[in-house]
This record gives structure tokens, C-alpha cells and sequence, in this order.
């Protein structure tokens, strides 16, 4: 059965729900659902405050303010899918790209394993290899790497196992918040657009970071761009 309607559906409450809240919605919201994930790509997503001030470089400012909103907003965005959508999502991530007035949330449906190991594509090793790399530079290689496409522009990758003894202790003590804005910063700067390029063949056109330090995983996003014919 195809997900379009129900794609369509999510599409339209989501850009409701940020417009409402934020006072401008994205031009555009993309839902694809493979299960277990459902993956929400918004563009064009700056409300005017913002864009002001991000141009006086005061986008750390901007993220926790929307920090502080998604943290009100998750749960009504779950509990609405769930009953509209008949989606039953336990946990939800996000991030944003505020240079390209972007953003991703991503919804995990169960707790099972991830991943199907049959879900395989021909550049898989090499970009857990350079995953890896990135993820040696910021904290520790992951005990597990896994992922996949959700459609022909989402590449979902999964980390396991990368939280480093300091990094446990900051979350214990309370900097959670902190710490994931810090690492955001940090490992979309390592993360090199160039390098998944070569490998994947396609433009990168986003890359999003989100954690659950509390399983200690991670999910990176990358959004590619299809080669225009």
C-alpha cells in the first residue's frame, strides 16, 4: 500500500505546527516513511527574528530558542501522527541547517533493530569508513554503524556507541543541552560534504546530527541532491 496519502497528511500538520509556533512555516515539507523511521525534511524555514539574528552571527541563540519550542512540540507531534496517521512513534530527533534554512526530524516507530541487514547499497563500507573517520576526530568510533536509504535522497546513518567518559560525566551533571549544541557544531564541521560526494556520486545538499545520549546512539542525515539530466 503506498504511503503518499499519509506522507500528504503529515506533510500538511507539520507545516501547520511550525508556522503556527514560529510564526512562518517552510515552503516545503518532505515526509517519507520506511519503516522504522519516518523522516520530515523541511526548506526554506527562517522566521524573520531569526534571519536577523543569524546575520548578526548570533546563531547559537536561534538554536536554543528552538530547542526550547521543539521541546514543547515533539510530543504534540507524536501523539497527533499516532492518532492521525496511525504511525506510532516512541522517539523523535531533529536538527537544523540554518545556513540553508533547513531542517530534519526524524521519528523511530519501535525499538527493534534499526535496520534491515537486507536493505543494502553498493556504497555502504565506504561510507561507514568515513563515518568512522568523522567519528574518531569528535569523540570515539562507534561500536556499530549502520544504514540506509529512506527514498533515493535520505541516507540515514546510524552510530552506536560513541559517548566518551568526559562526555557521560558533562550529561550527568546536567549539560546535556550544552553539550549537544557543542557537538552538533563540531561534528558538522568534520563531517566533509566532499568526501560522501566521491563516494555517493550525488551532491550533498544537507547534513543533520542528532543524539540520544541516554542510549547513546546518534543519527546522521544526509540529503542528497539527484543529478539533474
Amino acid at each position: 500500500m503506498s504511503n503518499k496519502p499519509i506522507e500528504s497528511e503529515i506533510s500538511s500538520y507539520v507545516g501547520k505546527l511550525l508556522r503556527d509556533n514560529f510564526g512562518k512555516g517552510p515552503s516545503s515539507v518532505y515526509v517519507s516513511i520506511k519503516k522504522p523511521f519516518i523522516t520530515i525534511h523541511v526548506r526554506d524555514f527562517l522566521a524573520p527574528m531569526e534571519k536577523i539574528l543569524v546575520n548578526q552571527s548570533e546563531q547559537e541563540r536561534v538554536e536554543q530558542t528552538r530547542d526550547m519550542l521543539m521541546r514543547e512540540l515533539l510530543p504534540e507531534m507524536k501523539a497527533t501522527i499516532n492518532v492521525t496517521a496511525d504511525i506510532h512513534l516512541q522517539e523523535m530527533y531533529y536538527d537544523w541547517s540554518l545556513s540553508n534554512r533547513s531542517g530534519i526530524i526524524i521519528g523511530v516507530m519501535h525499538q527493534e533493530d534499526h535496520v534491515s541487514h537486507t536493505d543494502e547499497y553498493e556504497e555502504k563500507a565506504e561510507v561507514h569508513e568515513e563515518i568512522n573517520h568523522v567519528s574518531k576526530q569528535a569523540e570515539k568510533a562507534p561500536e556499530k554503524i549502520e544504514s540506509f536509504y529512506i527514498n533515493d535522497r535520505t541516507l540515514l546513518i546510524i552510530r552506536k556507541g560513541i559517548l566518551v567518559p568526559i562526555e557521560k560525566e558533562l550529561i550527568r551533571s546536567g549539560f546535556e543541552q550544552k553539550l549537544k549544541l557543542v557537538k552538533r557544531h563540531l561534528e558538522k564541521r568534520l563531517i566533509n560534504t566532499a568526501s560522501f560526494e566521491q563516494i555517493l556520486g550525488l551532491p550533498v545538499g544537507d547534513a543533520f546530527v542528532d543524539w540520544d545520549f541516554n542510549q547513546d546512539l546518534s543519527y546522521v542525515v544526509l540529503i542528497l541532491k539527484p543529478n539533474q539530466k
